[in-house]
């Protein structure tokens, strides 16, 4: 596959040359740099990311983002020798989702609360570390744990998103802070950043999230020597009573009904995914989900909704609206668009065409002409029930109504929706081999119920993102009924052909929130499990050819790169994120703790994994008897699950990433009021004196008790039961 760059070929001179050149230009800048200026990458070098596949210099490698990587010294013939080269532990053992940079034989990586990491990337060593210091009191604002994708690199500079809503740019030689920037449009708004910046043309492009908490998304450009900002393009429009900013917002306020969207902000966060052509200067952003969920109580039931859950292409000069998809118009799911983007040029019908791919949550995969947003074929890749498939001449997904149209239900009725709100596909990033000419899906098979409800309560941080948008009484609190529907909740790997719209070989997996996935040139698929284990597939046929255990779910996609001429792998590993908080009873299937590092392999390696030191290992089940009432506890449990169920996951039982409360020691029950008021800011727990009254404190104390009386039982039982 051709990548373009932002040369001008003379007239007369042979392309063969002409890359040579080229070649030998990237070549000669990164070796007169690389010493006394790390981190020395432009938009040439990242066009020309081929010429120098030691590297890896942008979030997807190259900026179309395939994840491929031409390296073949790993075979697929060699690969059953690979090792533990190195391994580096990170500071906070909490969720990991980075992938990982390397440019010149330095890795710059992130981990929990934006702690942003240089090592040498034949060693392992630690040269120098950046910690923002990020509020972590606001870490309850951010849905999906404290995580962070990675950072970007550019002319010497390392930039990264910080969880409490910074932009920063830090001095790739020596770690020390360059410039900071606010992103926030809106102080009081939970505005957070998780997703990885991308530089394109000298512009650091960053989205935020918070949809869930009452936020209007946005995605900003700013210049990459001095923070100021560039452009700014809104995903949803503002206040109604205002004219629209502009044409983008023009277009999509003709799609939105009423204004309680306002209050709400609308959603539409930019939080994650991003590609970039250089030859038609287009940048693709993916975009999120609604505030709220509920479209009557949004938009009046009515319209599309622009620009949710959609595709969009924008000028990076300028920040103006060149073209749109919408995958889910009106979404009522949580069906975001934010996932991997990725270019490629693929013969279809017989006639070359630069296509866009992407994989979202509605359980679609879309093949979409990227010079005109023009959809080419669309297919669901697991059983889904809210549609029966995608119309081509319209390019609108075809609703199934009593399946899917909750909010519309006069008895309001929870109805079972599949694929659910973590879809079919989430930000775990897939891959394209050109060689294979299939992508590698990290895919979800699941559902959820969803259920209209009378009002939505007023805009409050730390309010669950789940208990006001999903019918909670899924999750059931008995043994049995959760083993009952953790059988429903399973994943796989899928190799897709994007042409023929099918898949051609799949791995199983027990469980949901398996890694991304990396591919290359040695016919190899790398891929790190939920269930804790790396593993390296055949790119053409799926067949295992390595296994290692990696001590802790494996959630980010791996790279692979070259230093004095030996082939490299890295996964980032750590359980964590929204999966294993959340719904921490389903993520305890994949029976893995906590343990945040990063994992390098090579061939003939023979580094040791270190022993797995779980902060609560040493928990006891010794509650206090409980004394509360029916009527307690159902309250109680409201306000768990509306409060506190996205740390401490719902029905309070954690996935063990955080404190599972039904284990509090009897010193921590008699202060429970101080340290719900207290908050412990360290750990991310903000306080709830704004949001709770000590007697609803109270309330949610007697469930917790109640709670842990039943795990108590339910251990005692186990225990007889396997003494017989």
């Amino acid at each position: 596959m051709n990548r373009p760059g932002p040369y001008l070929r003379l007239p007369g001179v042979p392309t063969s040359l002409f890359i040579t050149a080229v070649a030998l230009s990237v070549a000669f800048t990164a070796q007169s740099y690389a010493a006394d200026k790390p981190a020395a990458v432009d938009g040439a070098r990242i066009s020309a990311a081929d010429q120098e596949p030691g590297n890896w210099m942008s979030h997807g490698r190259t900026y179309d983002e395939q994840r491929f990587s031409p390296l073949t010294k790993i075979n697929d013939s060699n690969v059953a020798g690979l090792g533990l080269a190195w391994t580096y532990k990170l500071d906070i053992d909490r969720g990991v989702e980075a992938t990982p940079i390397v440019v010149d034989g330095v890795m710059y990586t992130t981990g929990p609360f934006s702690v942003v990491y240089a090592l040498d990337a034949r060693s392992g060593k630690l040269l120098w570390k950046y910690d923002p210091h990020s509020d972590r009191s606001r870490a309850g604002e951010a849905c999906c744990d404290a995580v962070n994708r990675g950072v970007a690199v550019w002319e010497g500079k390392v930039f990264v998103g910080v969880l409490d809503g910074r932009l920063e740019a830090i001095d790739a030689k020596t770690g020390e802070r360059v410039w900071s920037v606010d992103t926030r449009t809106d102080p009081n708004r939970s505005i957070t950043i998780t997703g990885a910046p991308r530089v394109v043309k000298g512009k650091v492009i960053i989205g935020n999230g918070g949809a869930e908490y009452g936020v209007r998304g946005y995605i900003t450009a700013y210049d990459a020597n001095t923070g100021k900002q560039d452009w700014r393009f809104f995903t949803v429009p503002g206040d109604p009573k205002l004219p629209p900013e502009n044409k983008a917002m023009e277009i999509a306020s003709k799609t939105w009904f009423g204004d309680k969207f306002v209050e709400q902000g609308g959603g539409g966060t930019v939080w994650d995914s991003m590609s970039y052509d250089p030859k038609l200067n287009l940048l693709y952003i993916g975009v999120g989900n609604a505030s709220s969920w509920n479209p009557r109580l949004r938009s009046e039931g009515k319209g599309d909704n622009l620009f949710l859950s959609s595709i969009v292409a924008i000028n990076p000069d300028n920040g103006e609206y060149v073209w749109h998809y919408q995958t889910t118009p009106g979404d009522a799911w949580d069906f975001t668009a934010t996932a991997h983007i990725m270019l490629a040029d693929l013969k279809i019908d017989g006639k070359m065409r630069q296509v866009l791919m992407q994989s979202p949550k509605n359980g679609f995969f879309y093949v979409i002409d990227r010079k005109t947003g023009e959809l080419l074929s669309a297919k669901n890749i697991v059983p889904i029930n809210w549609a029966t498939g995608v119309d081509m001449k319209t390019g609108r997904p075809i609703v199934d109504e009593k399946a899917a149209v909750y909010w519309r239900d006069p008895e309001k009725k929870a109805l079972l929706v599949q694929p659910g709100f973590w879809g079919a596909h989430d930000w775990q990033p897939m891959s394209y081999n050109p060689q294979t000419g299939l992508v590698y899906i990290p895919a979800h098979i699941m559902s959820a119920l969803y259920q209209d409800v009378e009002g939505q309560p007023p805009r409050k941080k730390f309010k669950s993102m789940y208990q006001l948008q999903v019918n909670t009484g899924m999750m059931p609190e008995d043994p049995d009924g959760l083993r009952k529907l953790a059988d429903t909740w399973t994943g796989k790997l899928i190799a897709w052909d994007p042409l023929k719209q099918e898949a051609r070989w799949e791995v199983p997996y027990s469980t949901i929130f398996n890694g991304g996935t990396l591919s290359t040139a040695g016919n190899l698929l790398f891929e790190g499990t939920a269930d804790g284990r790396v593993v390296a597939y055949s790119a053409d046929k799926g067949k295992v050819l390595w296994e290692q255990p990696a001590n802790t779910g494996v959630m980010a996609g791996p790279v692979t790169y070259e230093v004095d001429g030996e082939q490299y792998v890295t996964f980032m590993a750590g359980w964590g994120g929204a999966f294993s908080t959340f719904a921490g009873a389903l993520s305890l299937r994949a029976g893995v703790k906590p343990n945040a590092q990063v994992l390098t392999y090579k061939l003939g390696g023979t580094a040791k994994l270190p022993d797995l030191k779980y902060k609560y290992a040493d928990r006891k089940v010794d509650p206090p008897a409980f004394t509360g009432t029916t009527e307690q506890v159902d309250k109680g449990r409201a306000l768990f699950n509306g409060h506190c169920d996205t740390c401490h996951g719902i029905n309070a039982i954690s996935g063990g990433v955080l404190p599972d409360l039904r284990m509090l020691s009897k010193e921590n029950h008699q202060m429970f009021l101080g340290i719900v008021y207290g908050g412990r800011v360290n750990d991310g727990m903000p306080s709830f004196a704004e949001e709770l009254k000590p007697d609803e404190v109270e309330l949610v104390h007697q469930y917790i008790i109640k709670r842990a009386n039943d795990l108590k039982k339910e251990m005692a039982s186990a225990k007889t039961a396997a003494a017989k």
